[in-house]
């Protein structure tokens, strides 16, 4: 893991609603994780515009390949927070049933794409070697097309490739192309010459991340998952109502061009709650892990998700 620690603005106020004042004691100090890219600003929003800190949290934040990979870090509490995809977070829960979903932090709207190298068709895909991350919304993304435009999986060769490392498999020529989310598509895009996308998500599903918890450490610490939801809501209204400077935040987080931060910024939406849609999602990946018999035991949504937290600090989120 990437260990952050980045020191946060000292100037909140422009986040359009009040913050309480930072607690007397010391700041209580947690580790959460996640991948590097924009869908997961609220993390580093949290981290940069001073939410954490005002919250009386002193927080690190670890960053790895994927969202998805970190969120098993949870399994006996080695972080109190993670951020990913769907079935990362049920394999996760399968394994220990404390790794729960507290809040739908994104909706990848158009995020994720097939995108493939001298390849223009689904239909010129067939034969060739696809690269997806297996375990994460790459893969999840990738089942879902194969379900949606019913294909036959038999027709192609997957090979399981980390999303950072997608873009030099397929400039080596080890993969003919890959599914994954941004910024790997747009950055295959503008180094490997004759890559096209051959379908994105909003034609086939609307993919979301997850903000994750352990059940038993943030029952036994309940006002600190209070805090933390609190300045995850918070960061979360900061990146609608003040979109500019939080594109400088995350920008300054991952160490990206601003100007591709801000591109990729605008196709997703930024949420922070519970509703039908989440729960559709995570159903949706526990149905395609038992198709691959990936699930040792039996689980359902309810065990999943956890609305607990964001009842007790933002009841109205919770639709579910």
């Amino acid at each position: 893991m990437n260990r952050r620690s980045l020191l946060a603005l000292p100037a909140v106020a422009a986040a359009g609603a009040y913050i309480g004042p930072a607690s007397a004691q010391a700041p209580t100090r947690i580790t959460i994780a996640t991948g590097v890219d924009p869908s997961f600003a609220a993390y580093y929003v949290a981290k940069e515009g001073g939410f954490f800190e005002r919250n009386g949290l002193d927080v690190t934040v670890n960053t790895g390949p994927s969202g998805s990979a970190m969120i098993a870090f949870l399994i006996g509490n080695q972080i109190q927070s993670a951020y990913g995809a769907e079935q990362a977070g049920v394999s996760a829960n399968v394994r220990d049933p404390n790794v729960v979903a507290v809040a739908e932090g994104v909706a990848l709207l158009r995020w994720i794409s097939v995108l493939g190298r001298g390849i223009r068709t689904m239909e010129e895909l067939k034969g060739k070697r696809v690269g997806v991350a297996r375990g994460t919304g790459s893969e999840t993304f990738w089942l879902s097309v194969v379900s949606k435009l019913n294909l036959n999986p038999a027709d192609y060769t997957i090979v399981n490739v980390e999303a950072p490392e997608m873009v030099a498999a397929m400039e080596r020529g080890n993969i003919d192309a890959f599914a994954v989310w941004e910024p790997w598509p747009t950055r295959a895009q503008r180094a490997i010459p004759n890559t096209h996308i051959l379908v994105n998500n909003e034609q086939i599903q609307i993919v979301r991340n997850y903000v994750y918890m352990n059940k038993a450490w943030a029952t036994e610490n309940r006002p600190v998952t209070e805090r933390l939801m609190r300045a995850l809501i918070q960061a979360s209204d900061f990146l609608d109502s003040n979109r500019d400077e939080a594109v400088r935040q995350v920008a300054r987080f991952l160490r990206q061009d601003r100007s591709l931060v801000a591109e990729l910024m605008n196709k997703v939406g930024y949420r922070m709650n519970l509703t039908p849609d989440s729960v559709a999602n995570v159903q949706l990946a526990i149905d395609q892990l038992r198709g691959m018999n990936r699930l040792d035991r039996p689980v359902t949504t309810a065990d999943v998700i956890w609305a607990d937290p964001m009842r007790w600090v933002a009841p109205d989120r919770v639709r579910i």
